[in-house]
């Protein structure tokens, strides 16, 4: 029989934290911070750039690992982006994912450059159905344990639910989120990146609905980006998911032009499970 002043033992799914996961997003073979939805194949003037780095991608992934800040995504929002992301998975060889491009093809290429996991969404997709025996390609060429699939979605006019959205986020698929979908995903992948593309780089405040769905649903680790104006909303991912889902700041953070969010208070509630006091 146990003492009885032993003490409890730690429900681990209660005690977890949400966490900030970092990103370098690359356009043009630069890190910068754009509004998702103006991405186009099209019209490149129509594209909203809210910051342009003076520094090269390595800068970042150097600031990442110093502060072993791990599950950062470097995404190529386009071409011209794979000379700039092979500069920041150097830096940092194996603790940084790569998405943007991704196929069966150039997955392992991008392992060998220094990927710790792939990111995938658009080559999933033939005739705007998702393909499940490319998904499995994937997993016979890299491994389940190196991919994740990149759910990231829009609303559909009409609907109350988010499908997800390839091709930059200009083609809204029919596959909707929910749990049977992650559910059955779940079997080619190890985790979940979600863009919530209608909220992208916006700072006016993440998806609240569909961080509490991911939350409920997602058998897996998911990383929800889109919206995230400060800490308190990082604060708020954590609250509304009980921890199971991490959160990525991009536009309002500090060391992207941002003035919401310091870098160094993301740090802090990573190392020290503190919140810092936010300036508003």
């Amino acid at each position: 029989m146990a003492a009885a002043n032993a003490a409890p033992a730690l429900d681990l799914a209660s005690s977890r934290r949400s966490l900030f996961r970092p990103c370098i997003d690359l356009h043009d073979g630069q890190v910068k911070q754009i509004v998702g939805g103006t991405l186009s194949d099209d019209k490149a003037d129509a594209v909203k750039t809210n910051f342009v780095s003076a520094h090269p991608p390595r800068y970042f992934a150097d600031l990442y690992a110093q502060h072993q800040l791990e599950g950062g995504h470097v995404i190529k929002l386009g071409p011209g982006n794979d000379d700039a992301a092979r500069d920041a998975l150097a830096a940092w060889p194996d603790h940084l994912q790569l998405g943007g491009g991704i196929t069966a093809a150039n997955a392992a290429e991008w392992i060998a450059a220094g990927a710790s996991k792939v990111i995938v969404t658009s080559w999933l997709f033939k005739d705007g159905k998702f393909d499940e025996a490319r998904a499995q390609q994937l997993v016979d060429t890299v491994g389940r344990e190196r991919l994740v699939l990149d759910l990231s979605c829009r609303r559909k006019p009409g609907t109350q639910g988010w499908f997800v959205a390839i091709q930059r986020w200009q083609v809204v698929t029919d596959l909707e989120i929910t749990q049977a979908t992650l559910d059955r995903l779940s079997k080619y992948c190890c985790e979940f990146l979600v863009h919530a593309a209608d909220v992208e780089g916006l700072c006016q405040g993440i998806d609240e609905d569909l961080v509490r769905c991911l939350a409920d649903w997602s058998p897996l680790p998911v990383t929800y980006a889109g919206g995230a104006r400060n800490l308190d909303d990082l604060q708020l991912v954590h609250t509304l998911s009980h921890g199971r889902v991490d959160l990525t700041i991009g536009s309002a953070l500090d060391v992207f032009g941002g003035s919401g969010a310091r870098f160094a208070d993301c740090v802090a509630w990573n190392t020290t499970g503190l919140t810092p006091s936010v300036e508003k």
